[in-house]
């Protein structure tokens, strides 16, 4: 068992240093005033004072969020709905079906998609833009979505909701004060899923963006071929460090509200009520 669990640890330390050490090496030149990527010749934030005046990139990146926090919520809100339809059906096939459709998208190459929203937009005559890309980020960020909040339903027992009706609740009291409380942290899961499904897409956001318009994935890819620049670098880094910033405090809101309560003795004791 000691050599099963060693061989597990190591392989897992392997894991983390093929994933992280390729981040570490961007960041450490992201500090190079060399230029390069080869030779550390000394320490500048040069290319940080140049992506923080870079007004284009600022904008860029807040289309990226505006893109990502739109989609996401919209995705959601219809992922909800999707949801509540695939697990009230009670065909069993009709049902199998509707779930195959929704895995389908997941495991379709973004290439395919890309092209054929591409195709779609072109024929309806959807000017590429804002618009085009936040309908492709809805439409692909919606079986993810579903993926996250139909457990939560399944898990569900239906006599909750049957207890309500019974009760004299309506339709809507139902579905506002029985059903979404329940599923809540899958639809929680979904939107930030969805989130980073959308802020880290490329291959379709690249079939869809017009003249003018760009997210943060583009932009990126666009200045990488046209040759290395550190500049890069100190954006991935930027990016990389907010990332950090926002699961450490989720961790640490998460560690608070999960804190166990006083003991009641001591309450008591604290408001002067004797024991």
């Amino acid at each position: 068992m000691r050599n099963k669990n060693g061989f597990a640890n190591l392989y897992l330390v392997l894991v983390f240093i093929v994933l992280y050490v390729p981040i570490l090496y961007l960041m450490y030149y992201s500090f190079n005033s060399g230029g390069t990527m080869h030779k550390f010749e000394g320490f500048t934030l040069e290319y940080y004072r140049e992506v923080l005046q870079d007004t284009r990139l600022i904008i860029i990146v807040l289309n990226t969020l505006v893109i990502a926090l739109l989609s996401s919520a919209i995705a959601t809100l219809i992922a909800i709905i999707g949801a509540l339809a695939i697990q009230r059906t009670r065909n069993r096939r009709a049902k199998n079906t509707l779930l195959s459709l929704n895995n389908v998208l997941i495991v379709s190459p973004d290439v395919i998609i890309g092209a054929s929203f591409l195709i779609l937009f072109t024929i309806v005559g959807i000017k590429l833009g804002f618009t085009s890309v936040l309908l492709s980020h809805v439409a692909f960020s919606v079986p993810i979505a579903v993926l996250m909040i139909l457990p939560h339903l399944q898990e569900m027992s239906p006599t909750l909701t049957d207890a309500a009706r019974d009760l004299g609740a309506s339709h809507r009291d139902v579905l506002t004060k029985v059903i979404l409380p329940i599923i809540k942290p899958g639809i929680f899961s979904g939107f930030f899923m969805a989130l980073t499904y959308s802020l880290d897409d490329f291959a379709v956001t690249f079939f869809v963006t017009g003249n003018g318009y760009s997210t943060l994935s583009v932009e990126i890819y666009s200045r990488a071929r046209q040759g290395v620049s550190l500049s890069i670098n100190a954006l991935s880094t930027l990016i990389f460090l907010f990332t950090i910033l926002l699961v450490v405090g989720y961790y640490f809101l998460n560690r608070r509200k999960n804190r166990p309560a006083a003991p009641l003795a001591e309450s008591a004791a604290e408001m002067g009520v004797p024991r």
